[in-house]
Protein backbone atom coordinates (compact mmCIF):
# COMPACT_ATOMS: atom_id res chain seq x y z
CA UNK A 1 0.00 0.00 0.00
CA UNK A 2 2.78 2.41 0.94
CA UNK A 3 4.63 1.53 -2.26
CA UNK A 4 1.51 2.28 -4.34
CA UNK A 5 1.06 5.66 -2.69
CA UNK A 6 4.71 6.54 -3.35
CA UNK A 7 4.40 5.43 -6.98
CA UNK A 8 1.23 7.50 -7.41
CA UNK A 9 2.95 10.53 -5.89
CA UNK A 10 5.87 10.01 -8.28
CA UNK A 11 3.55 9.88 -11.28
CA UNK A 12 1.71 13.00 -10.11
CA UNK A 13 5.01 14.88 -9.64
CA UNK A 14 6.18 13.77 -13.07
CA UNK A 15 2.94 14.95 -14.70
CA UNK A 16 3.17 18.31 -12.91
CA UNK A 17 6.78 18.72 -14.04
CA UNK A 18 5.90 17.86 -17.66
CA UNK A 19 2.99 20.31 -17.64
CA UNK A 20 5.26 23.04 -16.25
CA UNK A 21 7.92 22.35 -18.90
CA UNK A 22 5.28 22.48 -21.64
CA UNK A 23 4.01 25.82 -20.28
CA UNK A 24 7.57 27.22 -20.22
CA UNK A 25 8.21 26.02 -23.78
CA UNK A 26 4.95 27.54 -25.04
CA UNK A 27 5.73 30.84 -23.35
CA UNK A 28 9.24 30.85 -24.79
CA UNK A 29 7.84 30.29 -28.27
CA UNK A 30 5.38 33.16 -27.79
CA UNK A 31 8.16 35.48 -26.59
CA UNK A 32 10.37 34.46 -29.50
CA UNK A 33 7.61 35.24 -32.01
CA UNK A 34 6.95 38.62 -30.38
CA UNK A 35 10.67 39.43 -30.34
CA UNK A 36 10.96 38.55 -34.03
CA UNK A 37 8.07 40.86 -34.92
CA UNK A 38 9.70 43.73 -33.04
CA UNK A 39 13.10 43.04 -34.62
CA UNK A 40 11.51 43.14 -38.08
CA UNK A 41 9.90 46.50 -37.28
CA UNK A 42 13.17 47.85 -35.89
CA UNK A 43 14.94 46.89 -39.11
CA UNK A 44 12.28 48.26 -41.45
CA UNK A 45 10.73 51.56 -40.28
CA UNK A 46 7.78 51.11 -42.66
CA UNK A 47 6.66 48.21 -40.45
CA UNK A 48 6.40 50.45 -37.37
CA UNK A 49 2.98 51.54 -38.63
CA UNK A 50 1.78 47.93 -38.44
CA UNK A 51 1.80 48.14 -34.64
CA UNK A 52 -0.82 50.05 -32.70
CA UNK A 53 -0.26 53.81 -32.88
CA UNK A 54 1.60 55.33 -29.96
CA UNK A 55 -0.55 56.94 -27.27
CA UNK A 56 1.38 60.19 -27.66
CA UNK A 57 2.91 61.61 -30.84
CA UNK A 58 6.56 60.63 -31.29
CA UNK A 59 9.18 60.20 -33.95
CA UNK A 60 9.86 56.85 -35.59
CA UNK A 61 13.24 56.81 -33.85
CA UNK A 62 11.63 57.25 -30.42
CA UNK A 63 9.09 54.52 -31.26
CA UNK A 64 11.93 52.16 -32.12
CA UNK A 65 13.66 53.02 -28.84
CA UNK A 66 10.50 52.31 -26.88
CA UNK A 67 9.93 49.00 -28.69
CA UNK A 68 13.50 47.99 -27.95
CA UNK A 69 13.04 48.99 -24.30
CA UNK A 70 9.97 46.77 -24.23
CA UNK A 71 12.16 43.84 -25.31
CA UNK A 72 14.46 44.53 -22.36
CA UNK A 73 11.60 44.70 -19.85
CA UNK A 74 9.97 41.59 -21.33
CA UNK A 75 13.25 39.71 -20.85
CA UNK A 76 13.39 40.81 -17.22
CA UNK A 77 9.80 39.70 -16.70
CA UNK A 78 10.57 36.24 -18.09
CA UNK A 79 13.62 35.88 -15.86
CA UNK A 80 11.64 37.04 -12.83
CA UNK A 81 8.72 34.71 -13.49
CA UNK A 82 11.04 31.74 -14.04
CA UNK A 83 12.92 32.46 -10.81
CA UNK A 84 16.18 33.45 -12.53
CA UNK A 85 15.91 37.01 -11.21
CA UNK A 86 15.06 37.79 -7.60
CA UNK A 87 12.91 40.61 -6.31
CA UNK A 88 15.82 42.62 -4.87
CA UNK A 89 17.79 42.38 -8.11
CA UNK A 90 14.70 43.36 -10.12
CA UNK A 91 14.14 46.42 -7.94
CA UNK A 92 17.77 47.41 -8.42
CA UNK A 93 17.54 46.96 -12.19
CA UNK A 94 14.40 49.09 -12.39
CA UNK A 95 16.02 51.77 -10.23
CA UNK A 96 18.79 52.15 -12.79
CA UNK A 97 16.48 51.69 -15.74
CA UNK A 98 14.03 54.40 -14.75
CA UNK A 99 16.80 56.98 -14.41
CA UNK A 100 16.66 57.27 -18.21
CA UNK A 101 14.14 59.24 -20.24
CA UNK A 102 13.44 56.45 -22.75
CA UNK A 103 12.71 53.92 -20.00
CA UNK A 104 10.28 56.35 -18.42
CA UNK A 105 8.66 57.11 -21.78
CA UNK A 106 8.27 53.36 -22.32
CA UNK A 107 6.51 52.93 -18.98
CA UNK A 108 4.24 55.93 -19.61
CA UNK A 109 3.13 54.52 -22.98
CA UNK A 110 3.43 50.79 -22.26
CA UNK A 111 2.70 50.60 -18.53
CA UNK A 112 -1.09 50.59 -18.96
CA UNK A 113 -0.84 47.55 -21.24
CA UNK A 114 1.44 45.78 -18.77
CA UNK A 115 -1.07 46.50 -16.00
CA UNK A 116 -4.02 45.13 -17.97
CA UNK A 117 -2.04 42.02 -18.90
CA UNK A 118 -1.06 41.48 -15.26
CA UNK A 119 -4.60 42.05 -14.04
CA UNK A 120 -5.98 39.31 -16.27
CA UNK A 121 -3.06 36.94 -15.73
CA UNK A 122 -3.41 33.88 -13.55
CA UNK A 123 0.30 34.22 -12.73
CA UNK A 124 0.90 36.10 -9.46
CA UNK A 125 4.53 36.63 -10.47
CA UNK A 126 3.39 38.69 -13.46
CA UNK A 127 1.28 40.89 -11.18
CA UNK A 128 4.19 41.22 -8.75
CA UNK A 129 6.54 42.18 -11.61
CA UNK A 130 4.25 45.01 -12.71
CA UNK A 131 3.73 46.18 -9.12
CA UNK A 132 7.51 46.39 -8.66
CA UNK A 133 7.91 48.25 -11.97
CA UNK A 134 5.17 50.73 -11.01
CA UNK A 135 6.68 51.23 -7.56
CA UNK A 136 10.19 51.85 -8.93
CA UNK A 137 8.87 54.11 -11.70
CA UNK A 138 6.96 56.24 -9.16
CA UNK A 139 10.05 56.43 -6.98
CA UNK A 140 12.21 57.52 -9.92
CA UNK A 141 9.72 60.24 -10.89
CA UNK A 142 9.61 61.48 -7.29
CA UNK A 143 13.43 61.61 -7.24
CA UNK A 144 13.50 64.08 -10.14
CA UNK A 145 13.98 64.45 -13.85
CA UNK A 146 15.36 61.58 -15.93
CA UNK A 147 18.69 61.62 -17.70
CA UNK A 148 18.10 62.75 -21.28
CA UNK A 149 19.08 60.22 -23.90
CA UNK A 150 21.31 62.86 -25.53
CA UNK A 151 23.33 62.95 -22.28
CA UNK A 152 24.04 59.22 -22.02
CA UNK A 153 27.32 59.36 -23.90
CA UNK A 154 30.17 61.76 -24.35
CA UNK A 155 30.72 63.13 -27.83
CA UNK A 156 33.21 61.15 -29.91
CA UNK A 157 36.61 62.83 -30.19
Amino acid sequence: MLFSAAALAGVAASLWYQARQTQIAQEAARRDAHRELIILALGDPSLLACWEPPQTPMTATRRKQILFTNLIVTNWESDFRLGNLGEAALRDMFDGHFQGEIARAHWVTGGPGWRVSAEFSADPKRRQFVEIADERYSRAVADGSPVAAAEYFEPAP
